[in-house]
């Protein structure tokens, strides 16, 4: 009998082992709500190399909803432990910045703010069970319907399409170029655009495709500038955009400039050039800090904090946060599958728009036009 009750006892920690062994990290949290310690948050963002302005930006906007939210009590009275981890702008470094946290008790994850490294790490996080909260744009971000990956902000295809409803319906530009990467961001915002003319019968008259990595474009740009385009749209992010801008005009190419979010930062006009820079038409969803009373409080509070202007990549990763924060209080900090459904149950007046994610976990689906004046970016209705 004794020896009995010792098999069925050494069969019963067998199988309870084998069962958290099986289990996914996100799962472990999820049954750990009623834990005491730190929240553990991973902010995965590019800190150093061409993309680093973006994730600086979004760690600061994370910090700040971070730090709010701690000096209010935390999450059901326990602090959120936020590290952050540079991905260099790459995938392959994400990818093992996705497995490092997966095994190391972080719940859930804020960033990136480049699409080709947070595409690269999703399956990973899906299979962690660990929410991600991203501010890329591609389209294939949505396109995985991953129930842990969360956009907030619209893709390319919301962003390209009020562009081009704004280009070609209301100003009646016809003769539009276009020039991007091959990255997952150019490539979403380039694909998006050309859609949207095509739904308009407006063929581009040049369409050039460059590396994310290169620096010169003057043999692309030539041919360009022998179509004589009124209008030139660039998909690249923000110093690629700007060097683009610069050479066009020392080229003689005189077309307008248009483009996505990364345009409307001073990190573009700056690169350009202020004069490059200006008039360019920008699509976003967050064009000035004076938008609203919600924003202009949001962009005191950060001047105080850092002593620089907010802007999009910053409300964006603010609003982000903000969300995450929201539904872990739901939780009570737990993880996994209900921390990812409380963030898609969340309906939030966010500084870039109501938040109210789809089932591909798009949560923003609106942009505005602005347009650079004096290197910085100004409402197109107010211009």
């Amino acid at each position: 009998m004794f020896s009995a009750r010792v098999s069925v006892s050494a069969l019963t920690l067998t199988a309870l082992v084998a069962l958290a062994a099986c289990s996914a990290p996100g799962q472990q949290a999820a049954q750990e709500a009623d834990a005491t310690g730190p929240i553990k948050i991973a902010n995965i963002n590019a800190q150093s190399g061409q993309l680093s302005p973006l994730g600086q930006w979004e760690h600061k906007g994370v910090k700040l909803a971070v730090d709010e939210a701690n000096k209010a009590g935390g999450v059901d009275g326990r602090q959120i432990k936020l590290d952050l981890f540079d991905s260099q702008g790459d995938p392959t470094v994400g990818t093992n910045l996705a497995r490092k946290i997966s095994s190391e008790g972080y719940i859930a994850m804020l960033g990136t703010a480049e699409s080709a490294v947070t595409l690269a790490m999703a399956p990973i996080l899906k299979d962690a069970q660990i929410p991600n909260i991203t501010s890329g744009q591609s389209p294939k971000l949505a396109d995985l319907k991953s129930p842990f990956l969360f956009l907030n902000a619209p893709t390319s295809v919301t962003f390209d399409e009020t562009l081009a409803k704004y280009l070609v319906d209301d100003k009646g530009y016809k003769k539009i170029a276009l020039i991007s990467n091959n990255g997952a961001y150019g490539a979403g915002e380039h694909d998006a655009f050309l859609a949207a003319l095509k739904s308009r019968n407006v063929t581009a008259i040049a369409d050039e495709v460059v590396t994310p990595d290169q620096k010169d474009f003057n043999a692309n740009l030539a041919k360009i500038r022998e179509q004589e385009p009124e209008v030139l749209f660039i998909g690249a992010e923000e110093v690629q955009s700007g060097l683009i801008a610069k050479q066009s005009r020392e080229l003689g190419l005189k077309a307008l400039f248009a483009g996505g979010a990364p345009m409307g930062t001073d990190v573009y006009a700056t690169t350009a050039g202020l004069d490059n820079a200006e008039g360019s038409v920008v699509s976003s969803p967050y064009l000035s800090n004076e938008a609203s009373e919600p924003i202009k409080a949001f962009a005191a509070k950060y001047k105080a904090a850092y002593n620089e202007d907010a802007r999009m990549h910053v409300a964006k990763a603010y609003d982000g946060a903000s969300i995450l924060i929201e539904a872990l209080k739901q939780t009570k900090g737990a993880g996994g599958r209900p921390l990812a459904d409380a963030i898609r149950g969340v309906k939030r007046a966010g500084l870039l728009g109501d938040y109210d994610y789809d089932e591909s976990g798009v949560g923003i689906h609106a942009t505005k036009i602005g347009l650079v004046k004096g290197g910085t970016v100004v409402p197109e209705d107010a211009s």
